[in-house]
């Protein structure tokens, strides 16, 4: 049984699409979640929205094995300490290789630069099939500066 509360309650504000995709495209750097071996394990990553999908660039590896081809979870988020928010946008659905030339080479026009050198020839495209986000209130605690914690 699972005794997890996800209901939205007074401080929290389920947010509408056009503004999870805004947050999406504002975001450089997300995590991409995959299952590899029966175990779940996260990647950060740079992506860019895409014509209603999201894009990212890599390396053969684990990343993509455990991705492509398969259900992943894509997650973004932020917080805002003056307003006393945060919010969170979490995008569910498939991911695949890019592998078709006309795809590949506009994926190659996006300014999607990869954050470490080396290699990084392959391009997968999260194509959605739930998009949700949520913005909270802050407790008066988590509103103080790390700095201000010490």
């Amino acid at each position: 049984m699972d005794d997890t509360d996800t209901s939205p309650t007074a401080s929290t504000e389920e947010l509408a699409q056009h503004e999870c995709w805004e947050l999406l495209r504002r975001e450089g750097v997300g995590r991409l979640a995959v299952t590899h071996l029966g175990a779940p394990d996260i990647f950060p990553v740079n992506h860019l929205v895409d014509h209603g999908s999201i894009v990212i660039r890599t390396a053969a590896g684990t990343k993509l094995a455990a991705a492509a081809g398969r259900p992943v979870a894509f997650e973004v988020d932020g917080h805002d300490l003056t307003a006393g928010t945060a919010w969170s946008v979490v995008v569910r659905g498939t991911a695949r290789k890019i592998l078709e030339r006309e795809e590949t080479l506009s994926a190659l026009r996006l300014p999607l630069v990869p954050w470490q050198e080396g290699r990084k020839p392959w391009f997968l495209r999260i194509e959605p099939v739930e998009v949700s986000g949520r913005r909270l209130v802050l407790s008066p605690g988590a509103r103080q500066t790390p700095s201000q914690h010490g």
